[in-house]
């Protein structure tokens, strides 16, 4: 077997010593632009690869995120927004050569552990945080370990870390505008967790909407879950003044709301038209096609790590506001029938 070639095969071929080639392989200055050149054309010609377990304790690095999501697994495998938002994760990580630990953990408890192990290991440098929670313990435990970490959202109290954010505020007022001009007067919504920030602003933004625009709305909670959007839609169509357009605060919620729709034989959208919230891109193919907001969950992912890599890499990092969450019209909606 040919031997593996060695970071002194790589110094003797560039005409360098060996902590010349390490200076040069992970980025310190003290290399000019010559040296630097040959050194890389030295590794790429002997197809030699740093050790990631070298670097990692020369840099004091782990070369890699933490991603930890506190939700019953089967909810977590039911929501396209996960894994579009990894698709976004892994594919700035795959471009920078490190790697994302995900952790679907299904308590509080287990959820503080896992972040106290990770830190102490050196497992990560550093946490992309979902699903920000009202008061959210998180950011003190993480700041209190000397841990990094980017939220998805801006937190309501204090927090020393980079936040991205997207609007809704403008989405939801086009999509309720957009249900009134159809003449729906009866909107429902299903809720998110009442815990979770995004599903208590989502609700806000909802009732304040319909409220200014003359709808008449109920709201049900759920915990995210399609099993629960399901309950939630039987309750709502099954009220003697039922809605004639539910809004869903996620997508997983509104497909199942469809398929509860179907069964009870309404025609859809005539007789009760449905929306979410995700942008997922699944919306394209249930029937009949969703109306939701465009919510474009691996942008989220691609902003959060870039944004992550930025804060461990230069110990700084600026808010990142995305695009607003704007109205995508399609099948799921349109005006009611004289029945419904």
């Amino acid at each position: 077997m040919m031997r593996k070639p060695t970071i002194d095969d790589v110094a003797r071929e560039a005409g360098v010593s060996k902590g010349l080639v390490s200076l040069a392989l992970n980025g310190r200055p003290g290399v000019s632009a010559a040296a630097r050149e040959r050194i890389d054309a030295a590794a790429a010609e002997l197809g030699w690869r740093p050790s990631t377990n070298a670097r990692s304790l020369a840099m004091k690095r782990a070369y890699s995120l933490g991603l930890v999501v506190r939700r019953d697994p089967s909810t977590f495998e039911a929501d396209p927004f996960f894994a579009a938002y990894v698709a976004g994760v892994e594919s700035v990580l795959a471009a920078h050569g490190q790697v994302l630990v995900l952790s679907v953990v299904p308590d509080h408890e287990t959820e503080t552990q896992t972040y106290r192990r990770l830190i102490a290991d050196q497992r990560v440098d550093g946490f992309l945080l979902t699903d920000l929670l009202e008061s959210d313990p998180r950011i003190e435990l993480i700041a209190g370990l000397g841990g990094r970490a980017v939220t998805l959202g801006r937190p309501q109290g204090e927090s020393p870390f980079p936040a991205v954010t997207r609007d809704y505020a403008s989405g939801i007022e086009s999509l309720l505008t957009h249900l009134a001009e159809l003449g729906h007067r009866r909107v429902a919504h299903v809720a998110g967790d009442e815990n979770m920030q995004h599903a208590r602003t989502r609700l806000e933004r909802h009732r304040e909407v319909a409220d200014r625009l003359g709808l008449e709305t109920v709201v049900e909670h759920t915990d995210f879950s399609p099993e629960q959007g399901m309950d939630a839609t039987r309750r709502l169509l099954a009220r003697p003044d039922r809605p004639t357009a539910i809004v869903y605060a996620n997508d997983p919620m509104a497909f199942a709301g469809i398929a509860v729709a179907h069964e009870l034989g309404l025609d859809l959208p005539g007789e009760l038209s449905i929306a979410g919230m995700d942008g997922s891109d699944m919306g394209r193919f249930v029937y009949p096609t969703l109306t939701t907001l465009d919510n474009d969950p691996a942008g989220w992912g691609r902003a959060s790590t870039q944004a992550l890599l930025d804060l461990v890499e230069r110990g700084q990092a600026a808010d990142v506001p995305l695009p607003p969450a704007a109205l995508i019209v399609r099948a799921s909606t349109t005006a009611p029938t004289a029945t419904a």
